[in-house]
């Protein structure tokens, strides 16, 4: 038995699945881990939000960009048309995705960090963290950042898989 023809478009379709497994994964991890987080270990509050910008510059983004370009590749060379409903609509879900980790959760995560760390400050060194009022607020906004980003990547993927309008 032949094994299977190896093509440079199945390759650049492994890594823009490899890359959207790799991008995005952890964001569905994000809201155990900050739950978990609250419940017992809140002094680590600020690092977590640190790591959250860290993995969003260092992975998300970078890789993120890795499904776009591949993502545009396979639009222009496949079976497909560029202009099918799915095909855009994706790259639309996956520019918002970009745009929303980079230019709204990114900067409140660095802020929720700075917050965080001040609250854990003034608390006293034994017993639970009481965190103010506005990082109470942001923290909720963020999981809603989370929450929505999600969805989004889920709806995208769906998408690709389903192929409406083919």
């Amino acid at each position: 038995m032949p094994l299977a023809e190896i093509s440079f478009y199945n390759v650049v379709l492994f890594v823009h699945i490899a890359a959207v497994v790799l991008a995005f994964e952890v964001t569905f991890s994000y809201l155990i881990v900050l739950a978990a987080a609250r419940r017992g270990y809140e002094r680590h509050m600020g690092f977590l939000h640190r790591m959250q910008s860290v993995i969003g510059s260092r992975l998300i983004g970078p890789l993120g960009t890795v499904v776009l370009l591949a993502g545009i590749y396979l639009a222009i060379k496949g079976p497909y048309e560029f202009g099918d409903p799915w095909i855009g609509s994706s790259l639309l879900i996956l520019v918002v995705v970009l745009g929303v980790g980079g230019g709204y959760l990114a900067p409140r995560e660095e802020r929720l960090a700075v917050m965080a760390e001040r609250d854990i400050a003034a608390s006293p060194a034994e017993g639970r963290v009481r965190f103010g009022e506005d990082y109470e607020q942001l923290f909720g906004k963020l999981r809603i950042g989370i929450l929505s980003i999600n969805a989004l990547v889920l709806i995208a993927i769906f998408l690709m898989v389903t192929k409406p309008g083919v």
